[in-house]
């Protein structure tokens, strides 16, 4: 009796392991004057399982919102998504001209090379934290 209460306690706090990878997140230093930033970063889906990407927060910024580029009437516009979707064994690119972050309304200035928590949200209900670093925006 006792190595079954053993075993049950183990099952019920075990915690599942995340089965998405989370690779080079940066979020941009905005231009001078400016306060809005975007972030970037891929998601590997190392499960079996679609996963699906349903918001991001973080304590840095009053709001973190999903965006996309895309070609209408031969305009590129940004839209706000509902979701990420990564496919079992896929990769998506968060990147410029694609898939994004957008973040607004800091809480304070953003530093170059300074940690940004962001804080993602899963429609399976489960949360991963990861940290972004404050980059440059390149020049062209």
């Amino acid at each position: 009796m006792k190595y079954l209460y053993l075993a049950a306690i183990y099952l019920f706090s075990a915690t599942p392991t995340m089965a998405v990878d989370i690779e080079n997140a940066t979020v941009r230093l905005p231009l001078p004057g400016k306060t809005l930033s975007a972030g970037y970063f891929s998601i590997r889906n190392t499960d079996t399982q679609d996963k699906v990407l349903v918001a991001v927060s973080s304590p840095q910024f009053g709001l973190v919102e999903l965006h996309q580029h895309v070609m209408k009437n031969g305009m590129m516009q940004m839209l706000s998504v509902d979701a990420i979707t990564v496919a079992a064994g896929q990769t998506v690119h968060l990147q410029p001209g694609g898939l994004h972050l957008m973040l607004f309304r800091p809480v304070k200035p953003l530093v170059l090379d300074e940690p940004v928590n962001l804080t993602l949200q899963w429609a399976d209900g489960s949360q991963q934290q990861v940290t972004a670093t404050v980059t440059r925006i390149p020049a062209k």
